[in-house]
């Protein structure tokens, strides 16, 4: 879904503005999602992997949506359609370093809850 990011910077600063909002977002999923996994006997695993896809897909799904669209759409022929497109994004130029930076912000974002609430590596890894 695509958020206001008019209030965004450009190049490297907007794609860091994302990934902290990434960031942020998948902290809370991830505090959000102990509680509930707890009770339902869910794994560490699961927890920062629900956390990280929901993240995704909040904050990061209408730049991965544009950048596959004006990649691979095969329906933009005509230029005045394409710059009319082109119009409605925010830093078109620099789409691909927002969704890289949405996607790392999500993943530390999480792992950053996990950590915070005390998390134990051989407990991630078997799965407990």
């Amino acid at each position: 879904m695509h958020y206001d990011q008019s209030w965004m910077g450009y190049g490297l600063v907007g794609g860091l503005e994302a990934g902290a909002i990434s960031a942020v977002v998948a902290f809370v999923l991830y505090l959000i999602l102990r509680l509930v996994g707890r009770q339902q006997g869910w794994s560490p695993m699961r927890q920062l992997s629900i956390a990280f896809l929901v993240a995704v897909l909040l904050t990061g799904s209408g730049d991965m949506w544009d950048l596959m669209y004006f990649n691979y759409a095969g329906g933009i022929e005509s230029v005045q359609l394409l710059k009319v497109k082109l119009a409605e994004v925010h830093d078109p130029d620099n789409i691909g370093l927002r969704v890289f930076w949405e996607l790392v912000g999500s993943m530390v974002g999480a792992g950053l809850g996990w950590i915070v609430l005390g998390g134990d590596w051989r407990r991630l890894l078997r799965g407990d």
